[in-house]
């Protein structure tokens, strides 16, 4: 069998999920060869997300790399691909999510005991939206950088309270230990895809695909990002615009699924939720269930409050 090259960016994050879809294709006696691309996002890592402007951040030169057939496969963090991939790629497979929380990083202490007006860095408009919602005194920060750089940041800026990082990333790089508090559900919803890894591939490389599905592929952890991404789609949203969901199954072996999404202006005054059960078993179903939900939204007031951003209507990532 050919050796199968899979694409990632070159953070050690990225690093780490690539390597894990390799070994999971070893078990399963595939070859593998890791071909590092640096994406729009790494190229300019210090610029804000918001002066980027790019709905492929994170996946533009991956993508390129992919439909040149210089790789086969590509692994990303699924929060960070946009809802509509380019014509000739799709998702192969969806792994099994990891702890889908935000994790609160402090000098000490948990999110109750940040002091009045305390500070916290941040580059997400979902989390910032969400902090200030729970907690309309506090300060918020711009940070970007990989996960071991946002650490860094917080330990060299002695004025700066904490910062907010997914759990999954820190459980995956082994620093676990750093999390002072996983944010409850209530104060703090996930991005759509938070915590699952995704393997990308041209739609007629039949054996490629094949492949990593076998390996990788959880077909639950599927069905729900599939529900958060509809859902975000329909919203006309992506991974920079204050949109949050998480859908779950009830119980490990029923097909009662529950998501709750949520919607928020920046300042955190504005908010529309939905929180709703529908069976789901199938791919259609999934996408219904998120366009039902979006329209659940958009009727409490979620499609005023992006338009209000500039990022509804086709403005924001598609």
């Amino acid at each position: 069998m050919s050796v199968l090259r899979i694409g990632t960016r070159g953070s050690a994050l990225a690093l780490w999920q690539t390597n894990r879809v390799c070994e999971a294709l070893a078990r399963r006696g595939r070859a593998t060869e890791i071909i590092e691309i640096s994406t729009t996002g790494d190229i300019h890592a210090e610029a804000s997300i918001g002066q980027l402007a790019d709905p492929a951040l994170f996946t533009r030169q991956l993508d390129e790399a992919m439909l040149a057939s210089r790789i086969d496969l590509a692994v990303h963090s699924l929060k960070d691909l946009p809802t509509q991939l380019p014509e000739g790629i799709l998702i192969a497979a969806v792994s099994a999510r990891e702890d889908a929380r935000d994790a609160l990083v402090t000098r000490g202490g948990k999110f109750a005991d940040i002091p009045e007006g305390g500070t916290i860095a941040t580059s997400s408009l979902r989390r910032r939206a969400q902090l200030l919602r729970a907690r309309p005194d506090l300060v918020i920060t711009e940070i970007r950088g990989n996960v071991g750089t946002r650490l860094s940041k917080l330990e060299q800026n002695a004025g700066w309270s904490a910062t907010v990082l997914a759990a999954a990333g820190l459980i995956r790089l082994g620093l676990e230990e750093r999390i002072s508090e996983r944010l409850s559900y209530d104060l703090m919803l996930p991005a759509p895809g938070q915590a699952a890894m995704a393997v990308t591939a041209r739609f007629d490389d039949i054996s490629s695909i094949d492949a990593v599905r076998r390996a990788v592929h959880e077909e639950r952890s599927a069905l729900c990002v599939q529900v958060e991404r509809a859902m975000l789609h329909e919203l006309e949203g992506g991974c920079e615009v204050p949109v949050a969901a998480l859908a779950v199954f009830e119980d490990a072996k029923g097909w009662s699924m529950r998501c709750r999404a949520r919607v928020a202006s920046l300042d955190g005054r504005q908010v529309a939720e939905a929180d709703t059960i529908r069976l789901v078993r199938t791919g259609e179903d999934a996408d219904t269930f998120g366009h039902e939900l979006a329209m659940e939204l958009r009727d409490k007031g979620a499609g005023r409050i992006l338009d209000e951003l500039g990022l509804a209507a086709g403005r924001g990532r598609p």
